[in-house]
């Protein structure tokens, strides 16, 4: 007997950013579906047209785009499919599942008011003299038993029926609600397995009744805890960064936040630093546990350090070149792209990330005459200049490898009866204006003999 595919999904609701904590949902149904040769599909859930915006859609799919998960086949806009919701409605009233409810807002709400905390029952579930008369479409739940969720991560989950009310499936504006239009989408889009947050367990019940309701096999859930703060609270605006785009903007690499957000709230054994193809064999439900997760960006420098550390070099300049778009900077050009790859073995080691790492290859991308920064400054004295003055003269005929540009430094100080960290002070601040510098002599090597002898015979000229 074949074994179903597998098919999840990522069903945004674009009233805003993409969420961190909706980034890791997408991320976990991504790799379930990568993982097992299955399907990973993308619905935005646009049924609120008052909070609903293409802008909000947009930025969604930017978001999903830069952390790397592609998905199959077109996003489908769920209001694209309210008549098709309608029509599950219908079917559901021809059956006997739902009924015609007649009931206006306010005898609703003068109910509610007169029975709080109980859910609602309507005089119409039973009757059979209907008035000619706008109503809505209400799901005949049981009353009786319970609604069992065998959740893969929350465990069995027993909701009694008299808790729950007949919801409405069809509003008498002839409008499909939120709880019918996921199930019918799921349901039509073959998803085999629901993995989204634990804040929709409530729903979960409900939306179960429907599946049963028209005899559709329901599909596996999986409801994972919310991410908080460093402080064991809900994570919001007031703990730092808390939408995707922020993260990008401060320069976390796609494939470290990937392994963060993997690692955060599910784990495989002690690893803890892994790469997307390690990531899809190991990720599986089982990992996830029930508490919430907590968002730590230490560790996410940890994480991000390894993983620009480990990247080729052609890959942290496209990500480097990416950033500085993104956060609105000058295109680099040719030339301080070469500088840069130049000295990127040292750059890309140090580096936590992104904008440090343009910070440590400030030598590369500023033109002369530098500006020296205060700091560097104190650092370029008359006798400081004069050994300068004198390593122009000893490199100018260098073989320009590393080895021989040390060699020569360390003459030059010899000479002057100083140790090496006394020249490499004020050829940091010739080279690149600062005093946080990678190595002088990998600076060097990437500006080449030409640049370099004109930054220092600037700094020469100064000593007279």
């Amino acid at each position: 007997m074949s074994q179903i595919p597998v098919v999840t999904r990522f069903a945004p609701s674009p009233t805003g950013y993409l969420h961190v904590g909706g980034a890791r949902t997408a991320l976990f149904n991504w790799l379930f579906a990568r993982g097992r040769g299955g399907r990973f599909l993308l619905r935005i859930e646009d049924t609120d047209r008052a909070r609903s915006t293409p802008e909000a859609t947009e930025a969604i799919l930017k978001g999903l785009t830069w952390l790397g998960l592609d998905w199959d086949g077109e996003p489908v806009s769920q209001f694209a499919r309210k008549d098709r919701h309608a029509e599950v409605a219908r079917q559901m009233l021809a059956n006997g599942s739902a009924y015609k409810c007649f009931s206006t807002t306010d005898e609703i709400a003068a109910w509610r008011e007169q029975h709080p905390r109980q859910p609602f029952v309507s005089p119409w579930r039973d009757a059979t003299d209907l008035p000619d008369a706008p109503f809505a479409i209400r799901l005949k739940a049981p009353r009786t038993g319970e609604t069992v969720i065998d959740d893969q991560v929350q465990g069995e989950v027993r909701v009694a029926n008299d808790q729950l009310d007949d919801m409405v499936l069809l509003r008498s504006d002839g409008t499909p609600t939120y709880m019918l239009a996921v199930v019918v989408d799921d349901h039509d889009m073959g998803v085999t397995h629901v993995i989204r947050g634990d804040d929709h367990l409530t729903n979960t019940a409900r939306q179960i009744q429907i599946y049963d309701a028209m005899g559709w096999d329901r599909p596996v859930f999986a409801h994972i805890p919310l991410i908080h703060g460093e402080d064991g609270k809900k994570l919001s605006k007031r703990h730092g960064a808390v939408g995707l785009h922020e993260f990008a903007a401060l320069g976390y690499p796609p494939a470290a936040m990937r392994n963060y957000l993997a690692r955060l709230g599910w784990s495989h054994g002690d690893d803890e630093l892994f790469d997307d193809a390690q990531a899809c064999e190991w990720f599986d439900l089982s990992g996830i546990g029930r508490a919430p997760a907590r968002l730590d960006f230490k560790k996410l420098e940890h994480v991000s350090g390894h993983h620009l550390g480990t990247m080729s070099d052609d890959a942290v300049m496209a990500a480097l070149q990416d950033y500085v778009a993104e956060t609105g900077g000058a295109p680099l050009t040719g030339v301080q792209r070469d500088r840069i790859m130049g000295a990127m073995g040292a750059l890309k080691d140090k580096a936590k990330t992104l904008p440090a790492l343009l910070d440590q290859a400030r030598f590369a991308v500023v033109e002369r005459p530098l500006q020296i920064d205060e700091k560097a400054t104190k650092s370029l004295d008359a006798v400081s200049r004069g050994m300068l003055k004198s390593l122009t003269a000893a490199v100018q005929n260098a073989s320009w490898t590393r080895d021989d540009l040390e060699g020569a430094a360390k003459r030059v100080a010899d000479e002057n009866g100083v140790g090496l960290g006394k020249i490499a002070g004020p050829l940091r601040a010739a080279l690149a204006g600062t005093s946080a510098t990678p190595s002088v002599f990998d600076m060097m090597t990437a500006l080449g003999r030409d640049e370099t002898l004109a930054r220092l015979q600037d700094q020469t000229d100064l000593a007279g």
